[in-house]
């Protein structure tokens, strides 16, 4: 990369992060959205494993009058179809635990009529306890945690199954912690040198909770109210 392209990269995140910034109101609305506090590996015991840890956390910090579900793809199979996260969280809008608007609706927070309408950065992408998750910018001596399971593309869908044929990247739909497995991740920081989505950025090099560290991730994973 140039140093012209690194400037330019470097303006574009500043202005976003301070778009963000000045657009952070905390509210009186009840915590819809949250990143996981818990750190996991790939087995997440599937889809309703992954919304039972959803729904248990926000129960246990007083959110569980919602239904939750983990904002997690599954890839399709011969016999079973893929399902999508965009498809799985309701309509919104999706307010952290301090109140602040994330997303209004599915459109915006995925970007499909205009780019950057959610608000999720790591400011706002707290845990179920209001706490904020280390990102690229993190206190000394800690680790980036910024890399949050997925397994979606930048819309929100499932990865068509010929495009992942050998290396699926829902390591094994949430059932799986070995090392030869693969899980496509965001960066909640939207900080990366390569691609700065909060949904689809890169692929883990395993499924171990020790394999996401490696690559800056905790097994952690997005939570929103879908009703």
């Amino acid at each position: 990369m140039t140093t012209q392209t690194n400037f330019l990269v470097a303006i574009a995140l500043a202005t976003l992060g301070a778009t963000a910034a000045l657009a952070q109101t905390e509210t009186d609305a009840a915590m819809t959205f949250f990143i996981t506090g818990e750190t996991h590996s790939g087995d997440l015991g599937g889809l309703v494993g992954a919304d039972a840890t959803c729904q248990r956390l926000a129960t246990e910090a007083g959110a569980g009058t919602h239904t939750w579900r983990a904002y997690l793809s599954a890839t399709g199979t011969q016999t079973e179809p893929a399902v999508n996260a965009r498809s799985r969280i309701g309509n919104g809008p999706w307010h952290n635990a301090k109140g602040v608007m994330i997303a209004s609706n599915v459109a915006d927070l995925h970007g499909d009529v205009e780019r950057d309408r959610d608000l999720i950065y790591r400011e706002t992408a707290l845990t179920e306890q209001g706490e904020l998750v280390n990102g690229r910018n993190r206190p000394e001596g800690t680790n980036n945690e910024h890399d949050i399971l997925t397994g979606s593309d930048s819309h929100g869908r499932a990865f068509a199954g010929g495009a992942v044929r050998f290396h699926n990247l829902t390591c094994n739909n949430w059932t799986y912690d070995g090392s030869d497995g693969a899980a496509m991740i965001g960066h909640h920081d939207r900080l990366s040198g390569w691609n700065t989505s909060w949904n689809s950025s890169h692929s883990t090099v395993g499924c171990s909770l020790e394999d996401f560290n490696e690559t800056g991730g905790a097994g952690r994973f997005y939570c929103f109210a879908a009703d």
